[in-house]
């Protein structure tokens, strides 16, 4: 079951990872072809905006992949829990906000993976 709790964080910090990549350097680029609903003339104008949500997302993958180096279990079993919860709090406001699928690829991963540290 660690196995399984580490591989999901893994897979959940690199997700992250991509997002500060995508909303810090690619929100002009990448961001017109993903979000093709999104005026294009808006792109310039919240490039601020997504970088500073991009910072974000870099510090829920820096914390969880702190977890990966604590040698206490205790310790890092609480670090994991804390960051899983803000990824997973952040994807249901997302989907509630935003667009169901944010659930689905933000907030469930982070859901399975606390229940699998919480039955451990």
């Amino acid at each position: 079951m660690d196995l399984i709790i580490k591989v999901l964080i893994g897979i959940i910090a690199v997700f992250h990872i991509y997002i500060l990549w995508f909303e810090m350097f690619a929100w002009e680029t990448r961001g017109r072809k993903v979000f093709k609903h999104f005026p294009a003339e808006l792109f310039p104008k919240t490039k601020t905006l997504a970088a500073n949500q991009g910072l974000y997302n870099g510090f829920l993958a820096a914390g969880l992949i702190w977890t990966f180096f604590i040698e206490n279990v205790e310790w890092k079993t609480n670090v994991s829990i804390f960051f899983l919860s803000c990824v997973a709090t952040a994807g249901v406001y997302g989907a509630l906000s935003a667009s169901k699928k944010i659930f689905f690829v933000q907030g469930l991963p982070a859901i399975i993976a606390l229940i699998l540290i919480l039955l451990k």
